[in-house]
């Protein structure tokens, strides 16, 4: 989800001392606001309701299994909210396929994985039940720009669209998003001109490193260099760019909630969280100065059914879930800046996506459960 590292230090916001921790927070009057964007949720029968699949109970912190790009362990890992491992990639003492797994997504039907390889400068799909990978499209260890090349992918994603599969990318170095088509590993689209870093979307990018799905088959990109987000229709035209607060830099992974705001990481250290209303207003920020709560290079957050915040903190070696009526911990996998491989240990884990509960991996589930599932979004 990042370029580059980067170690800056960020100007203090208005802190409000919670738990002993400095942290940057505004009102949250509006979450009950009229929802304009709205994630198809559909009803779904089972025989344990509220139980994840293969936890042992279920949970109000963390609504279905957590999916982790354990990305120095070049491994994928399925962790229920018992913290226990119910699925990985390879399986254990096996060889591993993938290199630093910078994001992992599943397919619009759960039965596969996409993750971009961001410093190996490949996309792969993988298999969920047999583990093989079963796609792949740039070339390892080999950046570049010519057809069939990447240079520093980040978040990939496997779409449905009219019976097609498509994976999007934000090719970061390159300062492009691609379309590629599935069957024949051809680019059908692109947004920005290839090598061309300049902040003037919808013609140029500048260091884009996120391509979220949006409504009615649009896209939310993010702009390392612009600091923002633009939302494009499916016909690559802008509805609204949101210009994030001077104060942080280094957006990563700007996302839709299911009330309708923007979400972004930002990557720097100590990181933060920011929520936004399309408008530009802060609703919710967590930008802890010292103490356990600090984040350390965040790439990825993302706001759960149950209003929660879901989030890797990927230098902090840990994937954590905050309340954000408390800006406290309140779930954690991995143990803070101390990097590992075994069982509740986590090496720099760069991205994370939620099996929600009612969802089987590996089979044929029905398309529309997805965090990132919007009308027309292929998800």
């Amino acid at each position: 989800m990042s370029a580059q590292s980067v170690v800056l230090a960020l100007s203090i916001c208005t802190v409000l001392t919670v738990g002993g921790c400095g942290v940057a927070s505004s009102s949250q009057a509006s979450r009950g606001a009229s929802l304009s964007v709205q994630h198809r949720h559909h009803d779904l029968s089972q025989s344990r309701p509220n139980i994840p699949w293969h936890a042992s109970a279920a949970s109000k912190v963390l609504p279905g299994d957590v999916l982790i790009a354990d990305s120095a362990n070049n491994r994928i890992l399925l962790v229920n909210p018992q913290k226990k491992i119910v699925w990985q990639y390879p399986k254990p003492g096996q060889p591993s396929a993938i290199r630093d797994d910078d994001d992992v997504f599943f397919g619009p039907h759960f039965d596969e994985i996409i993750t971009n390889q961001e410093g190996n400068d490949v996309i792969s799909i993988i298999n969920f039940k047999t583990r093989q990978v079963v796609w792949n499209y740039g070339h390892a260890g080999e950046p570049g720009s010519a057809p069939g090349y990447l240079n520093t992918p980040d978040d990939a994603f496997l779409l449905t669209h009219q019976g097609t599969d498509i994976i999007t990318v934000a090719d970061i170095k390159n300062d492009r998003i691609l379309f590629i088509s599935r069957r024949t590993h051809h680019i059908l689209k692109q947004y920005g001109k290839t090598g061309v870093a300049a902040n003037d979307p919808p013609i140029a990018y500048s260091a884009p490193n996120g391509d979220f799905p949006a409504p009615h088959g649009g896209m939310l990109v993010t702009q390392i260099n612009g600091n923002d987000a633009i939302l494009l229709n499916r016909h690559n035209q802008i509805q609204y760019t949101l210009h994030f607060p001077s104060q942080f830099y280094y957006p990563s992974d700007a996302n839709i909630t299911p009330n309708g705001n923007i979400i972004v990481a930002f990557y720097t250290n100590p990181g933060a969280i920011v929520e936004m209303t399309p408008k530009g207003r802060v609703v919710w920020s967590y930008h802890v100065l010292s103490g356990p709560g600090r984040l350390n290079h965040p790439s990825l957050a993302v706001m759960l059914p149950n209003g929660f915040i879901l989030l890797n903190d990927d230098y902090n070696d840990r994937v954590i879930v905050i309340n954000p009526k408390t800006n406290q911990i309140v779930w954690q996998y991995g143990h803070t800046g101390t990097p590992g491989s075994a069982p509740g240990y986590l090496n720099i884990p760069d991205g994370v996506d939620l099996l929600p509960v009612g969802v089987t991996p590996g089979g044929k589930n029905g398309v529309g459960h997805h965090l990132e599932s919007f009308p027309g979004s292929g998800l």
